[in-house]
């Protein structure tokens, strides 16, 4: 049983940090692209970075370039969401997601399992 589990969200001030993990268990973790997605109130759900299989190649929507850092480490399984600066139109639920393949997309439909979701909120 494939299981994506997230850790780490709550409620920050704006400005403030957080670091989401999310740990994998029941798939070949090492060889498959992992992203992050997030759903804010009454809005769709959206791509925030992606990363390849090995960690060489990163991507970000273009609201959370140079604040946050996606990061893997393959020997434990997981992967991190390191969030700087943040803002109030951060808050969201936050979900992690396994890719069908090494390479990362911003597509929803190129990732096979996704995880619980984890709240973020960011007050002003």
């Amino acid at each position: 049983q494939v299981q994506l589990v997230e850790s780490g969200g709550g409620l920050v001030q704006a400005g403030g940090s957080l670091r989401l993990s999310c740990t994998t268990s029941g798939r070949a973790f090492s060889t498959e692209a992992m992203g992050w997605f997030r759903q804010a109130p009454g809005k769709e759900r959206e791509f925030v970075a992606g990363i390849n299989w090995n960690g060489g190649i990163v991507d970000y929507v273009d609201s959370v370039k140079g604040r946050f850092t996606i990061s893997r480490d393959n020997a434990k399984n997981t992967v991190h969401l390191q969030m700087n600066s943040l803002k109030p139109e951060d808050t969201a639920v936050y979900y992690c997601a396994a890719g069908r393949s090494g390479s990362y997309s911003a597509y929803e439909g190129d990732y096979a399992y996704w995880g619980q979701g984890t709240q973020i909120t960011v007050s002003s």
